[in-house]
């Protein structure tokens, strides 16, 4: 625990929706929902203006469109999301080189390894300046708590939400903790809130007066002794710059459930291709696989298997995910499929090889033996696209090798993706159904755009990257194109 309050916690205002509301002027203001569609979509993240309807992250999509029925429901873009992330940590970096990323929109700074803060004065300076050069660098707003610990400067953030900004000074912890809800602490879930809550205990004022002993009895050892710390204000965790990662894992919720024994095998041989692209773009290998499998009864299977040496061989993944498979039951149907990864390394089996013979060949006299064995030992190249394969499920079908339009049938124009149109430039798709996709044309920093609609097999429509967020506030072409009027599903 700090005498000054030098940890900044910083946490983005509805992150993935307000990316989407600043690269789609029309929905600026407006309800704006970003998850899974299909019937089994979960909203990943909502803008406040859909939580005043009740719309939170982790709900069902369909139970959010009967709560918003006129939202704007969004395919999340994460590449967007992981280039807008990259700015806002490089300013982070810029304030300390003491800098914990919690997620792509979180992260804690010590500002005082920086020499950025050294007392409270300085630190309201630095986290004032931190919110104003993310607005100017990506035209977003973040939401800053300073405190003396890591623990209270996630308290402050929280509270300062949202586009705020709350300073804890020290000595005012245990007064400014003592009214909220013992949720407000890290750790404490629905779960133990309501164990809690049974006990009479609802505040963290309260927590505190129950004293080590009585949540020690109530909630076990760890847990009470770090939740009576946690009451008191007292938290003495470092920030950590690097946080090495655990595992790796990809998983897919299908719209309908799987009965086909081919199909799932199928699926799950694609899921391990996905996540050992992920793995391979994280620097890592691992060692032991992870099948997850949630049936039509919602019942969650988990099957691993550790092999000898960290790979990160796709065949090897494939292989292993499939004999996973062939021990679990899938009759009745699956809902979930998942691959993983842990027991990271930062080499594989092979490159201990090709260093053992690097050596051997080092010490022999005869350069083409040498030369001949570090040859044979080189790790494959990445798949490619490998690393990319998560970045836009369901994204729209695009042009094939020779550049010819694919068939009606196989394009997808999934609502909130990017596109261009050889007449009217870059927009976004707003809906699509019965052989048509409407696009409204406009671009982040352009007055709200105005829509077409066009057949789904329109030769002129192709997929599209996100733009940045900042740079291009000219209008698009569709602003003054003639008959560019507002078609079906206008916002």
């Amino acid at each position: 625990m700090r005498s000054a309050p030098t940890i900044l916690h910083l946490d983005m205002d509805a992150f993935y929706a307000s990316v989407e509301q600043a690269s789609k002027p029309s929905l600026r203001g407006k309800a704006v929902i970003v998850g899974g569609l299909g019937p089994r979509g979960v909203v990943a993240t909502a803008s406040y203006e859909a939580r005043r309807f009740g719309v939170h992250s982790a709900m069902p999509t369909a139970q959010a469109r009967r709560l918003c029925p006129n939202g704007a429901y969004l395919v999340p873009r994460f590449s967007l999301y992981r280039a807008v992330s990259d700015t806002v940590m490089g300013l982070l970096r810029e304030l300390s080189p003491l800098v914990e990323p919690l997620s792509l929109d979180e992260a804690f700074v010590d500002l005082e390894a920086g020499g950025t803060a050294w007392d409270a004065a300085s630190a309201r300076a630095a986290g004032e300046r931190l919110r104003a050069d993310i607005a100017a660098a990506t035209g977003l707003s973040g939401s800053v708590g300073l405190a003396g610990s890591k623990m209270l400067a996630k308290v402050a953030s929280e509270e300062a939400k949202p586009d705020g900004l709350l300073l804890i000074e020290p000595g005012t912890e245990r007064a400014l903790l003592a009214p909220m809800p013992v949720r407000t602490l890290p750790g404490v879930g629905p779960a133990t809130g309501e164990h809690l809550r049974r006990a009479g205990i609802t505040t963290v004022g309260e927590l505190a007066e129950a004293g080590e002993d009585e949540l020690v009895r109530l909630v076990g050892r760890a847990h009470g002794v770090g939740l009576y710390r946690m009451a008191l204000g007292l938290d003495d965790r470092p920030v950590v710059a690097e946080r090495d990662a655990k595992s790796v894992s990809v998983e897919d919720t299908f719209d309908v459930d799987l009965h086909d024994r081919v199909r799932i095998r199928t699926e799950v041989q694609r899921l391990a291709d996905r996540c050992v692209g992920r793995l391979r773009a994280s620097g890592h290998s691992g060692r032991t696989i992870v099948l997850k499998v949630r049936r039509y009864d919602f019942s969650t299977l988990t099957r691993s298997e550790t092999l000898r040496g960290p790979t990160d061989d796709p065949a090897v993944v494939r292989e292993a995910a499939a004999r996973l498979l062939e021990g679990v039951d899938t009759t009745g149907g699956v809902r979930l499929l998942g691959v993983g990864v842990s027991g990271l390394a930062d080499y594989t089996q092979e490159d201990l090889f090709a260093q053992s013979l690097a050596g051997a060949a080092a010490g022999t006299q005869h350069r083409e033996a040498g030369s001949g064995a570090q040859g044979a030992v080189q790790s494959p190249p990445d798949g490619e696209g490998a690393a990319g394969a998560e970045e836009a499920p369901g994204a729209p079908g695009g042009s094939g090798a020779d550049g010819a339009a694919e068939p009606a049938r196989e394009r997808h124009w999934p609502a909130g993706s990017d596109v261009s149109h050889a007449v009217y430039g870059p927009g976004w798709v707003q809906g699509s159904g019965v052989g048509r996709v409407t696009v409204r044309f406009e671009r982040p920093g352009s007055p709200p755009g105005r829509v077409r609609t066009f057949r789904v097999d329109d030769p002129d429509l192709a997929p599209a990257g996100p733009l940045p967020l900042v740079g291009h506030g000219e209008a698009p072409s569709a602003e003054s194109a003639e008959g560019a009027g507002a078609g079906p599903g206008a916002l």
